[in-house]
């Protein structure tokens, strides 16, 4: 097992590795910038590092800085979190290179799952089903032509990178050339890589993804699956488990072949494969993230599996038998809400101070944050303040905790997200379990 873990990353990523660092008895190092300088969890890390000024680049992206604390503190493991360099497989390797373990899939791994016209076709070869798209487009290509072989709407992606960035609609010919250019320049800025490719839109999908955690020994298995949906601007705002309207025979069998792609393919850590469920019931391959998901926690409070322990201990070279002696099993429903520092209506972010911070606790109510009052949400990082997590024994009954909860969290000096979140639990769609990637725009915009 590490003696001494350096965390790569911030917020309530950061405060939540703390957690599971402490239970295994393993010692800390936290980093910050200057804008994160006064965030709780520095305090609660055996050690803490400045690393440089607010903007990521000369921070938490700086590979240089964190090396060189890696290597000052004598840290023999590196945790990154999730965002950031968490699925940089450069800054992997300068890990290994520095003679720590990157906590996380091999670079390889993070390398070939990155880039997702490569990762289609991987786990294609591999038995899974994915949809329609094309190879990346070549600068001299006609992506009218690929278009029409595929079919109108279509959907730009940057065949790197993720979290929304880049991904544009396109429902005919003359709007397809203009968001092409769009999507290749903010992937470029983005990701470092222009390079995009088309899928076949579909309307109103479900995005299922599943558990997935491999060992450095040729196992993995799945735990279970997460419907996250409800989105805006192609991120995840609502996150449950298990997913509603889903036959138990159907998710595990699902699971079981995803699980079963990933140990052909010799996958050794943690994972999240993503999928896109038509309307019309069909199911495809979306992507792989190489890292521990935002959403975690609703899978732990339905298993009662420390995820980020065992993400570690597989690092560590421990067995997946060991580490899941037992199969997991499912007990109730959960349900994740991420409220953010933004405009319920634009969804625009709404930096300040935090002059009141005061989430909600009690019965069957989790927070995980890395924020407390007094302190400034600023505009350098994603504007997600807290998850706020419920698990009861009935969807039902998890819906309307999270509805009181979020009605018990009193925020100050900054617009939150709440209204929009809380409009959404308790809409029609929502309860009955019939959501889709659109949900959002039709209940907040009407």
């Amino acid at each position: 097992m590490f003696e001494k873990v350096l965390i790569a990353n911030r917020g309530a990523v950061a405060a939540r590795v703390l957690r599971s660092l402490r239970t295994l008895g393993i010692r800390s190092v936290a980093v910050y910038s200057e804008a994160d300088a006064g965030a709780p969890y520095l305090e609660e890390a055996d050690e803490s590092h400045a690393i440089g000024a607010a903007h990521p680049r000369e921070s938490y992206l700086n590979q240089d800085v964190l090396i060189e604390v890696l290597k000052r503190s004598g840290a023999d493991g590196v945790h990154p979190g999730y965002g950031f360099l968490a699925e940089n497989p450069d800054f992997a390797e300068r890990v290994a290179a520095a003679g720590a373990t990157f906590i996380g899939p091999s670079p390889r791994w993070i390398s070939a799952m990155g880039h997702k016209t490569r990762a289609r076709d991987l786990v294609a070869q591999h038995g899974l089903t994915i949809g329609g798209g094309s190879r990346v487009l070549a600068l001299d290509d006609d992506p009218a032509a690929e278009a029409r072989k595929l079919g109108f709407p279509v959907l730009i992606k940057p065949a790197a990178g993720g979290g929304g960035i880049g991904m544009l609609p396109a429902r005919d010919e003359a709007e397809l050339v203009k968001a092409i250019k769009r999507a290749r320049s903010m992937a470029e800025r983005g990701f470092g890589n222009g390079e995009v490719y088309l899928e076949r839109l579909i309307d109103r999908p479900r995005h299922v993804e599943f558990q997935i955690l491999g060992d450095r020994h040729g196992d993995a298995c799945h735990i279970f699956e997460r419907d996250c949906s409800v989105q805006r601007r192609h991120q995840k705002i609502i996150e449950e488990a298990p997913a509603p309207g889903l036959s138990r025979d159907f998710a595990e069998g699902l699971a079981d072949r995803i699980a079963g792609t990933m140990k052909s393919l010799g996958y050794d850590n943690i994972g999240t494969v993503e999928m896109l469920m038509a309307p019309d019931g069909g199911v495809s391959f979306l992507e792989v993230n190489t890292r521990l998901q935002v959403e975690h926690g609703v899978t732990e409070e339905v298993t009662g599996i420390d995820l980020v322990a065992s993400q570690i201990r597989s690092a560590a070279g421990e067995r997946l038998a060991a580490i899941l002696p037992k199969r997991p099993v499912l007990s109730g429903h959960a349900i994740q809400a991420r409220v953010y520092a933004e405009d319920p209506k634009t969804f625009f972010p709404s930096p300040g101070r935090l002059e009141t911070f005061r989430p909600p606790y009690g019965r069957s109510v989790r927070i995980d944050t890395g924020y407390r009052e007094g302190q400034d949400v600023t505009p350098f990082y994603d504007p997600m303040l807290a998850k706020v997590i419920v698990h009861e024994a009935s969807r039902g009954k998890a819906i309307e905790r999270l509805i009181e909860a979020l009605a018990e969290f009193d925020v100050r000096g900054v617009k939150t997200n709440i209204p929009a979140l809380v409009a959404l639990l308790g809409s029609e769609p929502f309860r009955a379990g019939d959501v889709h990637t659109g949900l959002t725009k039709s209940v907040i915009s009407g």
